[in-house]
């Protein structure tokens, strides 16, 4: 495998673990607001939950941008 696939590999499994620590918190955002763990405030599930959306969707796009290949000429 060369360098460059291996770079690829890398950066994608990245992307998708960003996406998948998004829907993780996600879901923790929502068990936390419906009370379903105790002793936290709902409001902290509201302030996750926004945050996980950011993470799920933001997140992968700004890297998909940053690790963006030039044109070739």
């Amino acid at each position: 495998m060369s360098p460059e696939d291996q770079r690829a590999r890398s950066r994608f499994f990245i992307i998708g673990a960003a996406r998948l620590a998004g829907t993780v918190t996600i879901a923790l955002a929502i068990a936390i607001s419906y009370g379903r763990i105790g002793g936290v405030p709902g409001e902290l599930g509201y302030a996750l939950l926004a945050l996980g959306v950011v993470e799920f969707l933001v997140i992968p796009q700004l890297l998909v941008k940053r690790w963006k290949s030039p044109p070739s000429e």
